[in-house]
């Protein structure tokens, strides 16, 4: 399925509640990349919304106009089976026209300063397409 306007760029209403409640509980590293870097507009004027259902996940971050996602990876004891789990997500929201950055905890919380000039220029480079 690519997503598009037509169908809400792919939003799973099933997974809403779910959504909502990951809102509410948002990991230190993805309230600061929120508060800081994507919230209301401050990333080059662009909106993004947090823990948005797409396909059949929900994701950390979106931002329609620009097709991206943007995840915030924490630590995991199963890094093997994670990562094999994430590169089957970035494959299915790829199919479906999305790009996807990703971002430790520990980027976001030691130096959101590097985030945020990764994702300006990310944006910038976009423009120029």
């Amino acid at each position: 399925m690519e997503a598009n306007k037509e169908n809400q760029y792919a939003y799973n209403t099933h997974l809403q509640p779910y959504a909502s409640s990951l809102r509410k509980q948002m990991t230190k590293a993805e309230a600061c990349l929120w508060k800081y870097v994507l919230k209301a507009r401050k990333l080059r004027g662009y909106q993004f919304r947090r823990q948005r259902p797409v396909l059949r996940y929900i994701a950390d971050f979106m931002c329609m106009e620009l097709m991206l996602i943007i995840e915030v990876d924490g630590i995991t004891h199963d890094w093997e089976e994670t990562h094999k789990r994430d590169r089957k997500r970035e494959q299915e929201l790829e199919a479906a026209g999305f790009s996807i950055l990703r971002f430790s905890d520990e980027e976001v919380l030691k130096d959101i300063d590097a985030v945020l000039a990764y994702l300006e220029n990310w944006v910038d480079r976009q423009s120029l397409k």
